[in-house]
């Protein structure tokens, strides 16, 4: 079953949370962020490929491969990103999208509008950022 979303939608709190049309709002959404990485992974890999490695000037390639090792750091990040979008399209797809992997809380619409791959409420997360530090700290 399709969902048409009306043009400029955004779920609200007057609807059922994560209703078949919010549903389909982040769907939508995690997919065009997630073409939106793979194409810019595209186009560092086509750069990377014309890229005239040999230099002549030391400090010319030295500027060159430190660019391209931050260049392919991002990706590596961005990799990791679809990763999690693939995950956050699982749970979408499974029914477990929008809840909390601890508390099984709603999440929230204004978390996931900001980061629609979270699996965690607030408080969860900063309870769980807060024992990573104790961890860190002892």
């Amino acid at each position: 079953m399709t969902i048409e979303l009306p043009e400029g939608y955004k779920p609200t709190q007057d609807e059922d949370y994560m209703s078949p049309q919010h549903l389909e709002y982040f769907r939508q959404k995690l997919l065009i962020w997630r073409a939106e990485l793979l194409q810019e992974s595209e186009n560092t890999i086509s750069h990377l490929k014309e890229e005239n490695w040999q230099e002549p000037d030391i400090n010319d390639r030295a500027s060159l491969e430190t660019d391209a090792a931050l260049e392919l750091r991002t990706r590596d990040r961005y990799r990791k990103l679809v990763n999690k979008i693939d995950s956050a399209l699982s749970r979408l797809a499974d029914g477990s999208y929008g809840y909390c992997d601890d508390t099984g809380e709603e999440i929230g619409l204004f978390r996931l509008e900001a980061r629609p791959i979270a699996t965690l409420t607030v408080e969860a997360q900063e309870k769980h950022e807060r024992l990573e530090k104790q961890r860190r700290d002892d």
